[in-house]
């Protein structure tokens, strides 16, 4: 929604930054990293992404398809993926949004969630917050202290995942689940979750100044 007009006829992942769609951008990045067996999760204007990239052959990758009838959220589709497609149980999923342009390289990725035995593996950032305030410290009625526009440093997802097959099934089919919800139901039975901390190429595209910023990135990118 935050992508309009343009994605009132587009879905976002087929909307252009130079010369491809953003999720072709991905795919070929996936791809150079050795990633070429993909499943997408389609939902609205779906057709078009299906049409679009069709079984993937062209790309040099295999897809698949799951289709989302209703909104499921960030790990709702998950299950339709769970129920849709042979996965081997000891074989780590990749797992992303369709709008992030990144140079994380996956294969390490991946290789330390293996190795770190986690049911999750969160790619992590650091993101500053920077207060627009003047913030007052007050005690007992009396101010002690302000500091002019502090800053706030969290560490966030970067919504890239590897993910063990047997996570899935706490899952629930057909309802809105995001990823969240996910890591909060696995550590609330005591799997292991971990963190992977990045600080390279990273734009999630919500807005069309993102867009731009994509487009930019790639022309430098290939300057």
């Amino acid at each position: 929604m935050r992508l309009r007009p343009l994605t009132y006829t587009i879905p976002k992942p087929l909307l252009p930054i130079g010369e491809k769609p953003i999720l072709e951008e991905i795919i070929d990045r996936l791809k150079a990293a050795g990633f070429d067996d993909l499943v997408i999760a389609v939902g609205y204007r779906a057709e078009l992404i299906e049409t679009y990239f069709r079984d993937g052959a062209h790309l040099g990758v295999r897809i698949e398809y799951v289709r989302e009838t209703q909104p499921l959220g960030t790990a709702g589709p998950l299950a339709l993926v769970r129920d849709a497609v042979k996965l081997a149980a000891d074989e780590p999923l990749l797992v992303m949004n369709g709008d992030i342009l990144t140079d994380l390289d996956m294969r390490a990725f991946v290789d330390a969630h293996r190795r770190a035995g986690n049911e999750i593996t969160v790619a992590t950032r650091e993101h500053v917050l920077q207060h627009p305030y003047g913030v007052i410290q007050v005690q007992d009625g009396r101010i002690t202290g302000i500091v002019e526009k502090p800053s706030v440093t969290d560490t966030v997802s970067a919504g890239i995942y590897a993910v063990q097959p047997p996570a899935l099934d706490v899952i629930p089919s057909g309802a809105f689940f995001d990823i969240p919800d996910l890591i909060n139901r696995l550590l609330a039975t005591g799997r292991v979750v971990g963190a992977y901390p990045f600080e390279g190429e990273w734009l999630a595209i919500d807005r069309i100044e993102q867009l731009e910023d994509a487009a930019r990135m790639l022309a430098e990118r290939h300057a």
